[in-house]
Protein backbone atom coordinates (compact mmCIF):
# COMPACT_ATOMS: atom_id res chain seq x y z
CA UNK A 1 0.00 0.00 0.00
CA UNK A 2 2.43 2.13 0.94
CA UNK A 3 4.95 1.35 -2.32
CA UNK A 4 1.76 2.46 -4.72
CA UNK A 5 0.86 5.48 -2.69
CA UNK A 6 4.59 6.39 -3.16
CA UNK A 7 4.27 5.33 -6.94
CA UNK A 8 1.35 7.67 -7.59
CA UNK A 9 3.27 10.50 -5.59
CA UNK A 10 6.31 10.56 -7.43
CA UNK A 11 4.19 10.26 -11.47
CA UNK A 12 2.09 13.30 -10.52
CA UNK A 13 4.79 15.08 -8.89
CA UNK A 14 6.94 14.35 -12.42
CA UNK A 15 4.02 16.02 -14.43
CA UNK A 16 3.28 19.06 -12.66
CA UNK A 17 7.03 19.41 -12.99
CA UNK A 18 6.91 19.31 -16.44
CA UNK A 19 3.98 21.22 -16.72
CA UNK A 20 5.65 23.87 -15.29
CA UNK A 21 8.63 23.64 -17.14
CA UNK A 22 6.63 24.27 -20.28
CA UNK A 23 4.61 27.25 -18.95
CA UNK A 24 8.57 28.70 -18.02
CA UNK A 25 10.02 27.94 -21.15
CA UNK A 26 6.77 29.34 -23.03
CA UNK A 27 6.60 32.55 -20.89
CA UNK A 28 10.63 32.69 -21.19
CA UNK A 29 10.05 32.43 -24.90
CA UNK A 30 7.15 35.13 -25.17
CA UNK A 31 9.46 37.56 -23.19
CA UNK A 32 12.10 37.09 -25.06
CA UNK A 33 10.32 37.37 -28.74
CA UNK A 34 8.72 40.77 -27.23
CA UNK A 35 11.83 42.22 -25.61
CA UNK A 36 13.84 41.27 -28.92
CA UNK A 37 11.28 43.73 -31.19
CA UNK A 38 13.04 47.07 -32.14
CA UNK A 39 10.85 50.45 -31.24
CA UNK A 40 10.26 53.12 -33.91
CA UNK A 41 8.95 55.87 -34.34
CA UNK A 42 6.37 56.78 -37.08
CA UNK A 43 5.59 59.80 -38.81
CA UNK A 44 2.54 58.82 -41.14
CA UNK A 45 1.27 61.86 -42.99
CA UNK A 46 1.67 64.05 -40.67
CA UNK A 47 0.76 61.42 -37.83
CA UNK A 48 3.31 60.46 -35.05
CA UNK A 49 3.00 56.65 -34.10
CA UNK A 50 5.47 54.61 -32.30
CA UNK A 51 5.53 50.69 -32.90
CA UNK A 52 7.58 47.73 -31.79
CA UNK A 53 8.73 45.52 -34.72
CA UNK A 54 11.05 42.74 -36.00
CA UNK A 55 11.05 43.86 -39.52
CA UNK A 56 14.47 43.96 -41.00
CA UNK A 57 13.51 46.67 -43.61
CA UNK A 58 11.20 49.39 -43.59
CA UNK A 59 9.71 48.22 -46.65
CA UNK A 60 9.30 45.01 -44.33
CA UNK A 61 7.43 47.19 -41.18
CA UNK A 62 5.22 49.23 -43.96
CA UNK A 63 4.26 45.50 -45.06
CA UNK A 64 3.69 44.69 -41.67
CA UNK A 65 1.47 47.62 -40.50
CA UNK A 66 -0.05 46.84 -43.90
CA UNK A 67 0.28 49.95 -45.64
CA UNK A 68 1.13 50.33 -48.79
CA UNK A 69 3.96 52.45 -50.24
CA UNK A 70 3.63 54.24 -54.10
CA UNK A 71 6.72 54.69 -55.89
CA UNK A 72 5.69 58.82 -55.68
CA UNK A 73 5.50 58.60 -51.77
CA UNK A 74 8.32 60.48 -49.94
CA UNK A 75 9.70 57.60 -46.92
CA UNK A 76 12.29 58.58 -44.86
CA UNK A 77 14.99 56.32 -44.69
CA UNK A 78 14.60 54.72 -48.25
CA UNK A 79 12.40 51.20 -48.05
CA UNK A 80 15.30 49.53 -48.57
CA UNK A 81 17.11 50.89 -45.43
CA UNK A 82 17.26 47.66 -42.18
CA UNK A 83 15.50 49.13 -39.41
CA UNK A 84 17.33 50.28 -36.05
CA UNK A 85 16.08 50.46 -32.64
CA UNK A 86 14.77 53.96 -32.01
CA UNK A 87 14.31 54.85 -35.56
CA UNK A 88 12.32 57.81 -36.98
CA UNK A 89 10.34 56.91 -40.11
CA UNK A 90 8.92 59.45 -42.36
CA UNK A 91 6.10 58.57 -44.73
CA UNK A 92 4.50 61.66 -47.11
CA UNK A 93 1.84 59.82 -49.13
CA UNK A 94 1.75 61.57 -52.89
CA UNK A 95 -1.40 62.98 -54.42
CA UNK A 96 -2.39 63.86 -57.69
CA UNK A 97 -2.46 67.42 -58.99
CA UNK A 98 -3.13 69.50 -61.96
CA UNK A 99 -0.97 72.34 -62.45
CA UNK A 100 -2.36 75.16 -65.21
CA UNK A 101 0.44 77.56 -66.88
CA UNK A 102 1.19 79.10 -70.39
CA UNK A 103 2.06 76.22 -71.73
CA UNK A 104 -1.08 74.04 -70.52
CA UNK A 105 -2.24 71.51 -68.38
CA UNK A 106 -0.39 68.91 -66.65
CA UNK A 107 -0.98 66.38 -64.11
CA UNK A 108 2.11 66.19 -61.04
CA UNK A 109 2.71 64.09 -58.29
CA UNK A 110 3.37 65.69 -55.02
CA UNK A 111 3.94 64.80 -51.40
CA UNK A 112 3.57 68.78 -50.51
CA UNK A 113 1.28 70.02 -48.20
CA UNK A 114 0.20 73.63 -48.86
CA UNK A 115 0.27 75.37 -52.69
CA UNK A 116 3.73 77.32 -51.41
CA UNK A 117 4.90 74.06 -50.45
CA UNK A 118 4.17 72.72 -53.65
CA UNK A 119 6.04 75.36 -55.84
CA UNK A 120 9.11 75.44 -53.86
CA UNK A 121 9.12 71.23 -54.22
CA UNK A 122 8.76 72.03 -58.19
CA UNK A 123 11.17 74.69 -58.07
CA UNK A 124 8.66 77.50 -59.51
CA UNK A 125 9.25 80.84 -58.53
CA UNK A 126 6.57 83.74 -58.88
CA UNK A 127 7.27 87.43 -59.27
CA UNK A 128 5.07 89.79 -57.21
CA UNK A 129 2.93 90.21 -60.16
CA UNK A 130 2.06 87.08 -61.33
CA UNK A 131 -0.94 85.52 -60.04
CA UNK A 132 -1.97 82.27 -58.41
CA UNK A 133 -4.90 80.43 -57.91
CA UNK A 134 -5.72 78.87 -54.82
CA UNK A 135 -4.11 81.39 -52.74
CA UNK A 136 -0.11 79.80 -51.35
CA UNK A 137 -1.45 79.48 -47.72
CA UNK A 138 -4.24 76.80 -49.46
CA UNK A 139 -3.45 73.46 -48.14
CA UNK A 140 -3.04 70.97 -50.74
CA UNK A 141 -6.00 68.27 -52.04
CA UNK A 142 -6.00 65.61 -54.18
CA UNK A 143 -7.18 66.32 -57.44
CA UNK A 144 -6.92 70.01 -57.25
CA UNK A 145 -6.27 72.72 -60.00
CA UNK A 146 -3.09 75.02 -59.01
CA UNK A 147 -3.26 77.56 -62.00
CA UNK A 148 -0.57 79.94 -62.18
CA UNK A 149 -0.94 83.31 -64.70
CA UNK A 150 1.93 84.70 -65.41
CA UNK A 151 2.27 88.86 -65.69
CA UNK A 152 3.72 90.81 -68.38
CA UNK A 153 4.51 94.59 -69.30
CA UNK A 154 1.73 96.23 -70.96
CA UNK A 155 1.72 100.63 -71.76
CA UNK A 156 -1.60 102.22 -70.72
CA UNK A 157 -2.36 105.56 -72.04
CA UNK A 158 -5.48 106.61 -70.55
CA UNK A 159 -6.62 110.44 -71.77
CA UNK A 160 -3.55 110.83 -72.58
CA UNK A 161 -1.31 110.34 -69.47
CA UNK A 162 0.99 106.96 -70.32
CA UNK A 163 1.84 104.59 -67.85
CA UNK A 164 3.87 101.06 -67.60
CA UNK A 165 1.79 98.18 -65.87
CA UNK A 166 1.65 94.62 -65.12
CA UNK A 167 -0.92 92.32 -66.48
CA UNK A 168 -2.01 88.49 -66.42
CA UNK A 169 -5.13 89.56 -68.61
CA UNK A 170 -6.04 88.12 -72.26
CA UNK A 171 -8.08 90.59 -73.79
CA UNK A 172 -8.29 94.68 -73.71
CA UNK A 173 -11.49 94.04 -71.77
CA UNK A 174 -9.94 91.82 -68.60
CA UNK A 175 -6.84 94.05 -68.73
CA UNK A 176 -9.10 97.11 -68.27
CA UNK A 177 -11.32 95.49 -65.27
CA UNK A 178 -8.36 93.86 -63.79
CA UNK A 179 -6.57 97.44 -63.74
CA UNK A 180 -10.04 99.13 -62.51
CA UNK A 181 -9.95 101.63 -65.54
CA UNK A 182 -14.13 101.80 -66.07
CA UNK A 183 -14.88 103.85 -69.52
CA UNK A 184 -18.12 106.06 -70.32
CA UNK A 185 -20.33 105.03 -74.01
CA UNK A 186 -18.55 107.86 -75.67
CA UNK A 187 -14.59 106.40 -74.46
CA UNK A 188 -12.88 104.51 -77.79
CA UNK A 189 -10.32 102.40 -76.55
CA UNK A 190 -7.58 100.77 -79.46
CA UNK A 191 -7.56 97.79 -79.83
CA UNK A 192 -10.86 97.19 -79.12
CA UNK A 193 -12.19 95.31 -76.31
CA UNK A 194 -11.80 91.44 -77.63
CA UNK A 195 -8.39 91.93 -78.83
CA UNK A 196 -5.60 89.74 -77.02
CA UNK A 197 -2.92 91.26 -75.72
CA UNK A 198 0.62 90.51 -75.45
CA UNK A 199 4.03 91.66 -73.64
CA UNK A 200 4.43 94.82 -74.56
CA UNK A 201 1.70 95.98 -76.04
CA UNK A 202 -0.21 99.45 -76.22
CA UNK A 203 -3.44 100.01 -74.96
CA UNK A 204 -5.13 103.63 -75.86
CA UNK A 205 -8.27 104.76 -73.57
CA UNK A 206 -9.39 108.01 -75.72
CA UNK A 207 -11.64 109.64 -73.08
CA UNK A 208 -14.50 111.49 -75.49
CA UNK A 209 -16.71 114.23 -74.14
CA UNK A 210 -19.80 116.19 -75.96
CA UNK A 211 -20.31 120.08 -74.58
CA UNK A 212 -22.47 122.79 -75.95
CA UNK A 213 -21.39 126.25 -76.62
CA UNK A 214 -23.25 129.11 -77.53
CA UNK A 215 -21.54 132.15 -79.15
CA UNK A 216 -22.22 135.68 -81.24
CA UNK A 217 -20.28 136.47 -83.84
CA UNK A 218 -20.70 138.96 -86.27
CA UNK A 219 -22.02 139.28 -89.83
CA UNK A 220 -19.89 140.69 -92.43
CA UNK A 221 -21.70 143.67 -94.16
CA UNK A 222 -21.12 144.15 -98.20
CA UNK A 223 -20.52 147.09 -99.76
CA UNK A 224 -22.60 148.30 -102.80
CA UNK A 225 -21.66 150.90 -105.09
CA UNK A 226 -23.61 153.18 -107.18
CA UNK A 227 -22.85 155.23 -109.98
CA UNK A 228 -22.78 159.28 -109.36
CA UNK A 229 -22.72 161.41 -112.35
CA UNK A 230 -22.22 164.78 -109.66
CA UNK A 231 -19.03 163.29 -108.84
CA UNK A 232 -15.38 163.07 -110.65
CA UNK A 233 -14.96 159.74 -111.96
CA UNK A 234 -12.46 158.24 -109.57
CA UNK A 235 -13.42 159.58 -106.41
CA UNK A 236 -16.18 157.91 -103.82
CA UNK A 237 -18.70 158.59 -101.59
CA UNK A 238 -20.15 156.65 -98.51
CA UNK A 239 -24.20 157.14 -98.54
CA UNK A 240 -24.99 155.02 -95.46
CA UNK A 241 -22.20 153.35 -93.19
CA UNK A 242 -22.33 149.59 -92.98
CA UNK A 243 -23.28 147.83 -89.89
CA UNK A 244 -22.24 144.15 -88.68
CA UNK A 245 -25.31 142.40 -87.57
CA UNK A 246 -25.10 139.51 -84.86
CA UNK A 247 -25.90 136.03 -85.08
CA UNK A 248 -25.91 133.29 -82.45
CA UNK A 249 -24.67 129.84 -82.77
CA UNK A 250 -25.18 126.92 -80.85
CA UNK A 251 -22.33 124.28 -81.28
CA UNK A 252 -21.90 120.62 -80.37
CA UNK A 253 -18.28 120.51 -79.76
CA UNK A 254 -17.04 116.52 -79.52
CA UNK A 255 -13.39 116.23 -77.66
CA UNK A 256 -11.03 113.91 -77.10
CA UNK A 257 -8.82 113.75 -74.22
CA UNK A 258 -9.66 117.22 -73.75
CA UNK A 259 -8.57 118.61 -77.36
CA UNK A 260 -11.92 119.83 -79.64
CA UNK A 261 -11.95 117.45 -82.46
CA UNK A 262 -15.11 118.96 -84.34
CA UNK A 263 -17.76 121.73 -83.86
CA UNK A 264 -21.42 121.35 -85.26
CA UNK A 265 -24.09 123.81 -85.38
CA UNK A 266 -27.19 122.69 -83.64
CA UNK A 267 -29.13 125.64 -83.88
CA UNK A 268 -28.58 129.51 -85.32
CA UNK A 269 -30.69 132.82 -84.41
CA UNK A 270 -30.03 136.32 -85.81
CA UNK A 271 -29.51 139.07 -83.06
CA UNK A 272 -29.03 141.81 -85.14
CA UNK A 273 -29.44 142.41 -88.89
CA UNK A 274 -26.15 143.60 -90.68
CA UNK A 275 -26.79 146.78 -92.75
CA UNK A 276 -24.49 147.12 -96.18
CA UNK A 277 -22.80 150.07 -97.01
CA UNK A 278 -23.74 152.29 -100.06
CA UNK A 279 -20.67 153.62 -101.65
CA UNK A 280 -21.22 156.54 -104.67
CA UNK A 281 -18.64 155.79 -106.98
CA UNK A 282 -18.02 158.99 -109.17
CA UNK A 283 -18.89 158.99 -112.69
CA UNK A 284 -18.09 162.42 -113.67
CA UNK A 285 -15.96 163.47 -116.56
CA UNK A 286 -13.70 166.31 -115.27
CA UNK A 287 -12.80 168.67 -118.05
CA UNK A 288 -9.15 169.14 -118.83
CA UNK A 289 -8.29 173.21 -117.97
CA UNK A 290 -6.58 174.69 -121.23
CA UNK A 291 -4.39 176.75 -120.15
CA UNK A 292 -3.27 178.84 -117.17
CA UNK A 293 -3.62 181.89 -119.21
CA UNK A 294 -7.61 181.01 -118.99
CA UNK A 295 -8.08 180.61 -115.55
CA UNK A 296 -10.06 183.32 -113.85
CA UNK A 297 -10.68 183.27 -109.93
CA UNK A 298 -10.37 184.85 -106.64
CA UNK A 299 -6.12 184.37 -105.90
CA UNK A 300 -5.10 184.15 -101.93
CA UNK A 301 -2.19 183.61 -100.04
CA UNK A 302 -2.08 181.03 -97.71
CA UNK A 303 -0.30 178.82 -94.88
CA UNK A 304 -0.17 175.51 -95.68
CA UNK A 305 0.99 172.09 -94.52
CA UNK A 306 1.01 168.56 -96.15
CA UNK A 307 -0.57 165.35 -95.17
CA UNK A 308 -0.77 161.54 -96.45
CA UNK A 309 -3.38 158.83 -95.91
CA UNK A 310 -0.59 155.95 -95.39
CA UNK A 311 -0.93 156.37 -90.77
CA UNK A 312 -2.03 154.83 -88.38
CA UNK A 313 -5.38 156.20 -87.70
CA UNK A 314 -5.90 157.44 -91.17
CA UNK A 315 -9.06 156.10 -92.80
CA UNK A 316 -7.79 157.52 -96.25
CA UNK A 317 -11.72 158.69 -96.92
CA UNK A 318 -11.63 162.49 -97.51
CA UNK A 319 -15.04 164.56 -96.48
CA UNK A 320 -16.18 164.78 -99.83
CA UNK A 321 -16.31 160.56 -99.82
CA UNK A 322 -12.76 160.23 -102.17
CA UNK A 323 -10.79 157.26 -101.24
CA UNK A 324 -7.44 158.20 -101.21
CA UNK A 325 -6.09 154.32 -100.83
CA UNK A 326 -7.80 153.64 -104.22
CA UNK A 327 -6.73 156.80 -106.24
CA UNK A 328 -3.32 157.84 -104.55
CA UNK A 329 -2.16 159.95 -107.53
CA UNK A 330 -5.46 162.42 -107.20
CA UNK A 331 -4.02 166.00 -106.19
CA UNK A 332 -6.16 166.96 -103.28
CA UNK A 333 -6.06 169.59 -100.23
CA UNK A 334 -8.05 170.14 -97.10
CA UNK A 335 -9.72 173.63 -96.87
CA UNK A 336 -11.79 175.95 -94.99
CA UNK A 337 -15.18 175.34 -96.72
CA UNK A 338 -15.98 179.27 -95.36
CA UNK A 339 -13.04 180.45 -97.39
CA UNK A 340 -12.60 177.82 -100.10
CA UNK A 341 -15.81 175.75 -101.12
CA UNK A 342 -15.44 172.34 -101.22
CA UNK A 343 -15.45 171.05 -104.44
CA UNK A 344 -13.37 173.77 -106.08
CA UNK A 345 -10.52 173.11 -108.62
CA UNK A 346 -8.07 175.41 -107.45
CA UNK A 347 -4.37 175.38 -108.63
CA UNK A 348 -1.74 175.78 -105.81
CA UNK A 349 1.88 177.13 -106.05
CA UNK A 350 4.59 174.76 -106.44
CA UNK A 351 1.14 171.72 -106.27
CA UNK A 352 -0.43 172.33 -109.37
CA UNK A 353 -3.86 171.65 -109.78
CA UNK A 354 -5.93 170.29 -107.29
CA UNK A 355 -9.59 169.41 -105.68
CA UNK A 356 -10.72 171.27 -102.58
CA UNK A 357 -11.97 167.97 -101.15
CA UNK A 358 -11.35 167.78 -97.76
CA UNK A 359 -11.27 169.49 -94.11
CA UNK A 360 -9.51 169.16 -90.89
CA UNK A 361 -9.97 170.49 -87.41
CA UNK A 362 -6.40 172.54 -87.67
CA UNK A 363 -7.88 173.97 -91.02
CA UNK A 364 -9.38 177.30 -90.43
CA UNK A 365 -9.30 180.50 -91.90
CA UNK A 366 -6.51 180.95 -94.73
CA UNK A 367 -5.07 178.10 -94.02
CA UNK A 368 -5.10 174.73 -96.34
CA UNK A 369 -3.25 170.97 -96.28
CA UNK A 370 -1.50 169.30 -99.14
CA UNK A 371 -1.92 165.55 -99.65
CA UNK A 372 0.92 163.41 -101.01
CA UNK A 373 0.56 159.70 -101.67
CA UNK A 374 4.32 159.68 -99.69
CA UNK A 375 5.03 160.22 -96.02
CA UNK A 376 8.06 161.58 -97.45
CA UNK A 377 7.12 164.14 -99.53
CA UNK A 378 4.50 165.22 -97.01
CA UNK A 379 7.58 165.86 -94.78
CA UNK A 380 9.54 167.65 -97.50
CA UNK A 381 7.13 170.12 -98.35
CA UNK A 382 6.70 171.01 -94.75
CA UNK A 383 5.17 174.63 -93.71
CA UNK A 384 5.12 177.20 -96.04
CA UNK A 385 3.18 180.15 -97.55
CA UNK A 386 2.14 179.76 -100.58
CA UNK A 387 -0.50 181.49 -103.06
CA UNK A 388 -3.45 179.69 -104.37
CA UNK A 389 -6.04 180.58 -107.06
CA UNK A 390 -9.47 179.22 -106.97
CA UNK A 391 -10.91 178.71 -110.46
CA UNK A 392 -14.48 177.70 -109.72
Amino acid sequence: MKNLFSKSFTHKKWSIVIASLIVLLTSAGFITYETSKKNVTLNLDGREKVAKTHAATVEELFEELDISIKSQDHVTPTKDSKVTNNMEIVWKPAKQVQLTQENGKTSVWTTAQTVDGFLKEQNIVLNEHDEIQPDKNTTLQKGMNVVIDRAFPLTIIDGGKEEVVWSTSTTVADFLKQQEISLTDLDRVEPSLDETVVENDMVHVIRVEKVTDVVEEPIPFAVVTRKDENLASGTEKIITHGKEGLIKKTYEIVKENGKEVSRTVLNESVTREKQDQVVAVGNKEVVQIASRGSESGKEIHVTSTAYTANCNGCSGTTATGINLHANPNLKVIAVDPNVIPLGSKVHVEGYGYAVAADTGGAINGNKIDVYFASKQDAVNWGRKTVKIKVLN
